[in-house]
């Protein structure tokens, strides 16, 4: 009877079920029956409102299916979804979408492989769908989690592993793909999902060497970047930090900031795979994950400032932003935190070594020695490893200024030269004299060095914008320093900037250039702006260089980046009165050599002989002058004859036998003043100021430089100063207690006054008219004459061109002033 019903109420069935039933074959072996699926698929289409129906049905049978291990009807099942999907477009595929996604998970639960991938394989055909309406209700949280732990598959099997792991890089994928279109879906980018999905992928990218599969569809690693690529490129504005934080985080949660390969590769896909305008993103939080590993070891340190370094490298070339600044401000400030650690060490190890010959009554010998050994190289090691994170970030800061365009470039530069410390001065970044004065030499060394990165390469078009006074002084105050690596440095600052036309190479080195023209140096006219400068600024250079030769711990480098400096600024800057003064500043040293009132070493002064004679003749092969030509050539001669100390190929040779004392009797093997002239005059120069010495003059630099040779020069000139003032001692009242009572007792002051006023009143009332006007008269005769005396004193004839007579013995010399640094008084401008 049972079955009797059962035959009798089975055509009583619904038409969608018979339908479904139909397509499932007796063996699951002869796959799915293709011509009831057709009728299936047009009965779906001709009835959309059956959808949600029919997949609640697949859905049924499906998870009936899998608990029955019948997977061949599954694969069946999941085969008919796929097309149904494909197939209905329609308003009302939305409920049979979500059972489709309830039967995946089904598959996806489980933990056998094969029904993974199938579940994987259909939710990826799923998200290659393009929807018509967005979903408001539909979640892939459950997604994400479950593919994110199938990335991370540790399956006996190397081959079953693999393609577990691939399977979830593919739904990862095909999550991205349905949710990063839909404007309904942004929750995908909260920071609960990037943990999951970010670190999945950086997991699979990092093992390449171990999942390396038969082609490049079914390598992990290569699907992983793939899938990372996609997911970066479609970040918008608002998502780049929620995408970007961890991958930070899965580098320090594996510590893959010491060897950085991999580190360094992941950003370099992350900066070539976001758009460019978002590149200041990625640089921002780079910086604060520096800013978070300050106190951590130094080669985790330098691991991110390499990050940092590749990843500004691909940001300069496109839209940087406000980050500019930032970025220097944060390296410069880890730079100086690095140089801090470093000599912290070195303090602690002598501190350690004091303490350790306090306690040898206490221990043995042998064990003192052991720690003192195991301190000292463990403070080498670490010493190592901090110069290793220095330069990382001097590497940055010039890779990074190197390409930025020249107008941020020189706010770079002038920023960089403001952080430079002088010791014992107050800084608004560093005490100096908390770190002493070694470490204010070791901050500013590595400023220093930072600032020829920046300007390696840097032509600016006008020399008032590459070298403007607010930088120009600062640099030239560093190069009065009493420390021979600054004076070099500086120098080489001065080289990248003056030289435009990559002519330092050609003059590498300090000789007697036989032949000039064979160099072919490359120079342009100078410039009206140029030509300004160095009327402004020509003085500050000048000085720099003299006062730079006489440092008696100068040595062959010194003397070759000066005749460099010196070449440089004759093929840049030099017009003919820029020639002049180049001549007089030569003259001048030779003068100061000769004399000797530094009391410098033979040595120097020999190097200072060499450098004005390599100098005068690269300037008079350029200048084309014969005359001038001719005497300094005659001059090389003899010396190469009696006085081969004085010439560069002589006197920088090692062992090269020096002088006692210099000749000065000896004209001949000099460069004489009147012969420069005379040589002149023939080649149309105006050689009037000539014969006028070059005097440097004192400025505030040598204050800011802590040298004593400037601070004596300064205390000399104010002794000059106040002896030639007349004596006022009798003009000043003496000042005792008796003069202060009686300056504030005011007893009697008030009758006083109105005893004056009634005087002038009764006065101007009783006295005649003739006498009232003579008081008058009296009283504005007294006021003209007293302004006659200002006058006199503030109006005085404006200063000659020629300059003021300096004090010295013998013949008064005058110093040249140009007219447009002469300062009249405010009464005669208008």
């Amino acid at each position: 009877m049972p079955a009797g019903v059962c035959g009798c109420c089975g055509p009583l069935r619904p038409r969608y079920k018979r339908l479904v039933d139909n397509i499932f074959p007796e063996d699951p072996k002869d796959g799915l029956v293709k011509a009831d699926m057709e009728k299936l698929t047009f009965y779906a289409v001709s009835a959309p409102e059956k959808l949600d129906r029919i997949g609640a049905y697949l859905a049924e049978r499906l998870s009936r299916d899998v608990v029955r291990h019948r997977y061949g009807y599954v694969v069946i099942a999941m085969e008919a979804l796929d097309q149904l999907l494909m197939a209905c477009h329609s308003q009302s595929i939305k409920p049979f979408v979500e059972s489709f996604l309830h039967m995946v998970a089904k598959l996806l639960e489980s933990r056998e492989p094969d029904l993974q991938v199938l579940g994987t394989n259909s939710f990826v055909k799923f998200a290659n769908i393009e929807e018509d309406t967005p979903s408001y209700h539909r979640r892939y949280d459950f997604f994400v989690s479950q593919f994110s732990a199938m990335c991370h598959s540790t399956h006996e099997d190397p081959e079953t592993q693999t393609r577990i792991r691939v399977a979830g890089i593919k739904g990862l994928q095909g999550v991205v793909r349905k949710t990063v279109n839909d404007e309904l879906q942004a929750i995908i980018w909260e920071p609960q999902h990037m943990d999951k999905l970010i670190p999945s992928l950086l997991f699979n990218m990092q093992d390449s060497d171990e999942t390396e599969g038969p082609s490049g569809e079914e390598n992990p690693a290569s699907l992983a970047e793939s899938c990372f690529r996609e997911l970066l490129g479609r970040a918008a504005y608002g998502n780049m930090n929620n995408a970007v934080r961890p991958v930070l985080v899965h580098l320090d949660n594996h510590r893959l900031w010491d060897t950085n390969e991999f580190s360094v590769s992941c950003f370099r896909i992350i900066m070539y795979s976001i758009q460019a305008q978002h590149s200041h993103h990625v640089i921002q939080q780079v910086l604060g994950h520096l800013d978070t590993h300050s106190k951590n070891t130094p080669r985790v340190r330098a691991g991110i400032v390499q990050v940092l370094l590749e990843t500004v490298a691909i940001a300069a070339k496109g839209s940087v932003g406000p980050t500019v600044l930032e970025v220097f401000n944060t390296l410069l400030k880890h730079l100086r935190v690095s140089v801090d650690g470093e000599l912290a060490d070195g303090r602690r190890v002598s501190n350690c070594s004091v303490s350790s010959s306090r306690a040898r009554d206490r221990e043995s010998v042998s064990s003192l020695r052991a720690r003192d050994r195991d301190s000292v190289s463990s403070s080498r090691a670490r010493d190592s490893d901090e110069r290793i994170v220095q330069n990382a970030i001097i590497q940055t800061i010039g890779f990074f200024g190197g390409n930025l365009p020249d107008y941020q470039r020189a706010e770079v530069m002038m920023f960089i030269m403001g952080k430079i410390p002088v010791y014992g001065t107050p800084c608004h970044s560093l005490d100096t004299v908390k770190i002493g004065h070694q470490g204010t030499k070791r901050i500013q060394a590595m400023l220093l060095n930072s600032l020829i990165m920046v300007t390696s390469g840097f032509k600016s078009k006008t020399m008032c914008a590459a070298l403007p006074a607010a930088f120009l002084e600062p640099l030239c105050s560093v190069s009065l320093m009493e420390d021979s690596e600054l004076r070099l440095l500086v120098l080489e600052i001065l080289h990248n900037i003056i030289d435009r036309h990559d002519n330092r190479a050609k003059l590498r080195g300090i000789r007697i250039i036989p032949n000039v023209a064979a160099l072919k140096i490359k120079r342009e006219k100078i410039s009206k702006q140029d030509v300004t400068f160095m009327k402004k600024h020509g003085q500050q250079l000048y000085r720099h260089i003299y006062l730079g030769c006489k440092e008696e711990d100068n040595g062959q480098k010194n003397f070759e980046l000066l005749f460099t400096a010196l070449a440089l600024v004759t093929i840049e800057l030099a017009n003919e009165d820029v020639i002049i003064d180049l001549i007089r500043l030569s003259l001048a040293l030779q003068d100061m050599a000769l004399t000797n009132e530094e009391n410098l070493p033979m040595f120097i002064r020999c190097g200072i002989m060499a450098l004005v004679a390599a100098y005068l003749n690269f300037l008079s092969q350029m200048i084309a002058s014969p005359g001038l030509c001719q005497h300094v050539s005659k001059v090389i001669e003899l010396r190469n004859l009696e006085a081969p100390y004085l010439l560069p190929e002589h006197v920088f040779r090692e062992k090269c036998p020096l002088p006692t004392v210099l000749q000065a009797d000896d004209r001949a093997v000099f460069f004489g003043v009147c012969d420069v002239t005379e040589a002149l005059c023939g080649s149309a120069y105006s050689v009037e100021r000539l014969p006028i010495p070059y005097v440097p003059q004192v400025t505030d630099e040598d204050r800011l430089s802590r040298r004593k040779s400037f601070v004596d020069t300064i205390s000399l000139q104010l002794d000059i100063l106040s002896n030639s003032l007349p004596d006022k001692s009798h003009l000043a009242e003496e000042i005792t207690f008796e003069t202060l009572k009686k300056a504030i007792d005011t007893t009697g002051l008030e009758e006083q006054e109105r005893e004056r006023r009634r005087q002038v009143m009764e006065k101007f009332q009783k006295a005649p008219f003739e006498e009232i006007a003579a008081h008058c008269e009296s009283k504005n005769n007294m006021l003209h004459d007293r302004l006659a005396q200002i006058f006199e004193l503030t109006i005085r004839p404006p200063p000659s061109p020629s300059g003021p007579a300096s004090i010295t013995s013998g013949p008064a010399h005058y110093q040249s002033v140009p007219v447009y640094e002469m300062k009249f008084p405010d009464l005669c401008v208008y």
